[in-house]
């Protein structure tokens, strides 16, 4: 093995040792991440954020560094076991290298637009249909609750109504706005 490496030009060495070691941290970074390793846990936070919290279009990152470095040397070996010169060499690995950011970019990029925040959006009820589950007062006199579908789960929701009768229990709804409060303006569907 010594005699091999020994045998190489310094050129030829330093594309062999970045894609080594490139390679060892990119297994590394494979490895922890299906391991659960990959965490960016800053600490226990209590605190109310409403802001925007998806990644954005990270083009430079150290997964992005070890992959780049890591395409960058084993491109670079094998432009150099196929005879190109040292300055196509050197371009060839490069460009492959900054393809490898490029499209690691834009699969966290994609990933993280895919994440979903699991936070209750009462717009998200507007024109929904539900069912009674409490009686609702007629000319909004009284809350009462509805079981309507939002997000994809049914859920029990606070409710008022401007219709001229009370809402019984089975009455089915349909959500018409929501105060600024989170309490749902249902219509009777079902007269």
């Amino acid at each position: 093995m010594e005699n091999w490496f020994a045998a190489l030009t310094l050129f030829e060495k330093v594309y062999w040792i970045v894609a080594i070691i490139g390679s060892i941290f990119l297994l590394f970074l494979v490895f922890t991440t299906l391991v659960g390793g990959d965490v960016d846990d800053a600490g226990d936070v209590d605190a109310d954020i409403d802001a925007d919290t998806g990644i954005g279009f990270q083009f430079l990152s150290f997964k992005n560094l070890v992959g780049f470095f890591t395409i960058f040397g084993w491109s670079g070996i094998a432009c150099l076991d196929n005879g190109l010169s040292t300055g196509l060499t050197i371009v060839v690995s490069v460009i492959c290298g900054l393809l490898m950011m490029l499209v690691m970019a834009s699969l966290f990029y994609y990933l993280g637009k895919m994440q979903s925040s699991g936070t209750l959006q009462l717009k998200n009820a507007v024109d929904q249909i539900g069912e009674v589950y409490l009686t609702i007062g007629a000319k909004r006199s009284r809350i009462g609750k509805v079981s309507v579908n939002v997000q994809g789960t049914l859920r029990e929701l606070q409710a008022l109504t401007d219709e001229e009768h009370d809402l019984v229990q089975g009455n089915v709804v349909k959500v018409k706005d929501v105060t600024d409060t989170g309490i749902l303006i249902v219509n009777l569907l079902n007269q």
